[in-house]
């Protein structure tokens, strides 16, 4: 079964989307489950992971919503306010709801380095474990950092690194991010997903030796066993089409096993979402 573990769903709202600037103009559109029926048939993708692109209660419902009127949609990474003094009586609201599988916070979108790590923050971290659920960090490189010393906290509970981190490909920007990855991937509980390439590239002209210095780090440190694919989809239309940029992943796994193959195209993200 090959399952996409990262993509998203949204009506376009204008002022909450305010994020997708005059350069993104190809997101300016609502994106739905509708518009995929074709395209997952095209490129051989059995169901996907939903995940959350606004910070807020009501997105989570959302995505749930969705999931329960398609099948394909196997599981929600929704959002809830970890920091939150009603924290607990929220997770066990949503602990009812079979398919919500995690949470996400956009903590690239955080101008302190160090997010993470602050005391309230990781209070909900803490209590995520107890209602087996998944937490997907979503920084930028110079935040890798705090997610070695959250990662550390927390030995029981499954972490997912989105878009290996979003390091600078564009930049060529390697060495310092691909140092804190190779230690963060020692710890059991982190897992990868090998999704949001294009976005952190140049968008237009690309090629595929862009990205191989970056993926052959996360399988030589993370492993067949806890990587995940991901297309990102609508975001990464601004690199390329899906069948491009699932591409770029069929292409570097050539070389692989067939049992290998499989782990990353479905039976890891089945593994850690617990899918049924």
């Amino acid at each position: 079964m090959v399952i996409d573990a990262h993509q998203h769903f949204w009506y376009f709202n204008p002022v909450r989307d305010a994020w997708i600037n005059d350069e993104m103009k190809v997101l300016r559109k609502d994106f739905l489950p509708d518009e995929l029926t074709q395209l997952y048939a095209n490129n051989g993708i059995d169901g996907c992971i939903a995940v959350q692109a606004d910070q807020s209660e009501s997105e989570t419902n959302f995505l749930l919503g969705l999931a329960e009127q398609y099948d394909f949609i196997k599981g929600v990474v929704g959002w809830v306010d970890l920091q939150s003094d009603a924290l607990e009586e929220r997770l066990q609201y949503f602990s009812t709801q079979t398919k919500l599988k995690g949470f996400r916070h956009i903590v690239q979108g955080e101008s302190d380095p160090n997010f993470l790590l602050r005391p309230a923050f990781r209070n909900g971290i803490a209590r995520l474990h107890t209602y087996h659920f998944t937490y997907d960090i979503l920084v930028f490189p110079h935040q890798l950092g705090a997610i070695l010393e959250l990662v550390r906290h927390f030995p029981e509970q499954k972490f997912v690194i989105d878009h290996l981190a979003k390091p600078y490909i564009k930049d060529q920007f390697y060495d310092g991010w691909a140092n804190q990855m190779k230690a963060i991937a020692q710890f059991p509980n982190v897992w990868c997903k090998v999704s949001g390439m294009v976005t952190e590239a140049d968008w237009k002209n690309w090629q595929y030796a862009d990205f191989v210095p970056y993926l052959d780090l996360v399988f030589e440190s993370f492993g067949t066993d806890k990587l995940l694919f991901g297309s990102d989809w609508p975001v990464s239309l601004l690199g390329g089409s899906y069948t491009s940029v699932k591409g770029i992943l069929e292409q570097y796994l050539e070389d692989f096993s067939a049992a290998d193959q499989a782990k990353v195209w479905g039976q890891n993200a089945i593994h850690f979402y617990n899918l049924s």
